[in-house]
């Protein structure tokens, strides 16, 4: 059971009522995430904004998602491993072993992808203190000043809901149980 209301259409704060009414259009159903932010309606704008935001940069929707799950797996968030699983595989259409590897932190199968996730790895773990051979492998690889910002926009998009589930303990919707994940010792 979360530990904070997942907030439904029914129960929600008026001013998150209009945010997951499109959500709900959008995906078939409401994810639990969009509950959970809907207890605080700033924070659900600032999401789905972001998100927005960040479906406009210049990386690919693969490459997205390769900065999501590497986000998610560091961060322990459970569900946004599924949520981004599901998306990785069915929308952005990740082959199976670069999903399997994102979800295991294992090496990348595709040298472009994993110089990506090294680089997102690494904003990670450094707080953006990105060393200059890590920089210099991902211009090697073909991205830009500008994509590397986008890596660390993306991270951002993460944190935000990795650590809103995480705190609440945001339960699977049963749509996204098939991509379950736990962390493991990494």
């Amino acid at each position: 059971m979360s530990r904070v209301t997942v907030q439904t259409l029914q129960s929600a704060p008026e001013a998150a009522k209009p945010f997951l009414e499109n959500a709900l259009k959008a995906n078939g159903y409401l994810p639990n995430l969009l509950g959970v932010l809907a207890n605080a309606p700033a924070a659900l704008e600032t999401y789905l904004t972001v998100s927005a935001i960040n479906g406009k940069a210049e990386l690919s929707l693969a490459e997205r998602e390769v900065v999501q799950l590497i986000a998610a797996t560091r961060h322990g968030c459970s569900f946004c491993v599924a949520g981004h699983t599901a998306v990785g595989l069915n929308k952005a259409r990740l082959a199976p072993e670069v999903v399997e590897a994102l979800r295991t932190g294992s090496a990348l199968p595709e040298a472009k992808l994993e110089t990506l996730a090294a680089f997102a790895r690494e904003v990670i773990a450094t707080r953006g203190d990105v060393s200059d051979t890590t920089y210099a492998a991902f211009k090697g690889a073909g991205y830009s000043e500008g994509n590397a910002l986008e890596v660390i926009l993306g991270v951002s998009l993460a944190t935000l809901c990795n650590f809103a589930n995480v705190f609440a303990q945001t339960e699977l919707n049963p749509e996204l149980e098939k991509y379950q994940w736990q962390r493991s010792a990494q």
